[in-house]
């Protein structure tokens, strides 16, 4: 009886370590070093942020469907993960030059808006942490908005899903403090609970119908 009775105990903490231990961030950061103003910080969230709503992704349902991240152009960008290089320069958007990596579990990270093209070739094994590409900004001049775009994508590349659970990244510290359109987001008023926090923005399906075409929104 006294077994049993340890066994019922024990089985619910059990479950809630398994639980935890599946949830655990399986990616490094994409930057080295910590963050913060000096280094590196979030400039736009994945997912309904006000900058996406202003500005809407088409291809992407309206929704930001990557993570950037402010840096200096020229910055080492690192694999967040094992796996073997995808594409270079492939046709997934975020030009100039962009990176893929594809890891164990249909999961394929995407590294985007590059400095120039990268030296890595396609099926080259790559380990965590490992120099990859260097970052650049969206127009390839490095005097617009540097940044790395960082996605993660699966189903072939076909849908996207939120990176931040996935990255063991302190994003407390991430944000430094910055307050930008694409740190915020938007309220559907209709349903003015939903997709307000970093960790529950929804899946991206590629061309599928935009998902915050809201008839009120604010701001």
């Amino acid at each position: 009886m006294r077994v049993l009775a340890l066994l019922l105990l024990l089985t619910p903490l059990m479950a809630a370590r398994t639980a935890a231990q599946a949830e655990a961030p399986r990616f490094a950061a994409p930057l080295a070093g910590q963050p913060g103003p000096g280094t590196w910080f979030v400039g736009q969230w994945y997912g309904n942020t006000v900058w996406a709503h202003d500005n809407p992704y088409p291809a992407g349902q309206g929704l930001h469907f990557g993570i950037d991240f402010i840096t200096a152009c020229g910055t080492p960008v690192l694999a967040i993960g094992e796996g073997t290089i995808f594409a270079v320069d492939g046709p997934y958007g975020s030009a100039p030059h962009n990176v893929v990596v594809a890891h164990a579990d249909g999961i394929f990270s995407l590294y985007g808006h590059l400095l120039e093209r990268s030296p890595v070739t396609v099926g080259q094994v790559v380990h965590t942490g490992d120099p990859i590409a260097r970052s650049g900004d969206p127009a390839g001049r490095c005097d617009l908005d540097p940044h790395l775009h960082l996605e993660i994508r699966r189903n072939m590349m076909h849908e996207t899903t939120n990176p931040v659970p996935l990255l063991r990244i302190d994003w407390n510290r991430a944000t430094a403090g910055i307050r930008r359109n694409g740190t915020t987001f938007v309220r559907d008023l209709d349903n003015p609970v939903r997709w307000m926090t970093i960790h529950d923005q929804p899946d991206v399906i590629f061309g599928n119908a935009r998902l915050n075409d809201y008839p009120r929104a604010w701001p």
